[in-house]
């Protein structure tokens, strides 16, 4: 009965709007607003061919490496950067310069300069996803209690072991959280990229969709985008429970 309650609050909200929406467009006649019927069946249409499904793998491929590499720089300098304090100092101006440039206006110089294809899509995902992780891994490290750190010091523990058995499940759950906000980062990168000089992807069937006035197409590729994006969130924020039990179950001692 809890988990009914539970399920019933967290989705309550989605179907009233997906309700609202439907019949507020229902008798819609604008080309640029189709009704949600049109735009659904439009969506089903161009999954069921395969037209979508390529293209979305295409994608999500592209997401996964990018998102690969942002993590393993962002968590491998985070991890060195927040235990090393001349090396954070030294590195705070360009961290903070480089998280300040917007990534989408990025795109089309990294398209620019490398070229087509899957390459400069996925330096521009890993680009935007890699300052939220490094950022949190960084706070991470620094939030480590320093009693912690003492029994690390006086058992005199080799460095590497040192960094795999204390720094890092310290710094674990503000890893996951930096993933968890780099993930829709990385979503928006990645439709942003495909917009210039591409010829797969949702972003490029979304930008076709939108200069032959094909709006429900339009509409349809948001939308994927929109469930996709939410399955991806809900999806990690299950697999993050299984390496960060010992966490949420000490919050809910906690509480």
């Amino acid at each position: 009965m809890r988990k009914l309650r539970y399920g019933v609050e967290s989705i309550w909200f989605i179907v009233a709007l997906i309700l609202w929406w439907w019949i507020a467009s229902s008798a819609s006649t604008n080309v640029f607003f189709p009704p949600l019927s049109t735009i659904l069946e439009t969506l089903w249409r161009d999954l069921s061919n395969g037209l979508l499904l390529g293209y979305l793998a295409f994608s999500l491929s592209n997401l996964a490496v990018g998102l690969f590499f942002a993590i393993v720089i962002g968590v491998g300098l985070g991890l060195l950067i927040g235990e090393i304090r001349w090396l954070r100092e030294a590195l705070d101006p360009f961290v903070n310069f480089a998280r300040s440039v917007p990534q989408a206006a990025l795109v089309p110089l990294i398209i620019g300069t490398f070229g087509l294809g899957p390459g400069p899509k996925i330096y521009t995902i890993a680009f935007a996803c890699v300052f939220p992780i490094l950022l949190n891994t960084i706070d991470g490290v620094r939030g480590i209690e320093p009693t912690i750190r003492r029994f690390g010091k006086v058992y005199r523990i080799t460095p590497w072991r040192y960094f795999r058995r204390v720094v890092l499940p310290g710094a674990l759950p503000q890893i996951f959280a930096g993933i968890r906000v780099a993930l829709p980062i990385g979503i928006t990168v990645m439709v942003v990229s495909e917009l210039y000089a591409a010829n797969r992807g949702v972003g490029f069937y979304i930008l076709n969709s939108s200069s032959t006035f094909q709006m429900a197409q339009t509409w349809a590729g948001a939308v994927l985008v929109g469930i996709v994006g939410y399955a991806i969130i809900l999806i990690f924020s299950r697999i993050e429970r299984i390496p960060l039990r010992w966490y949420f179950k000490s919050g809910a001692m906690a509480q």
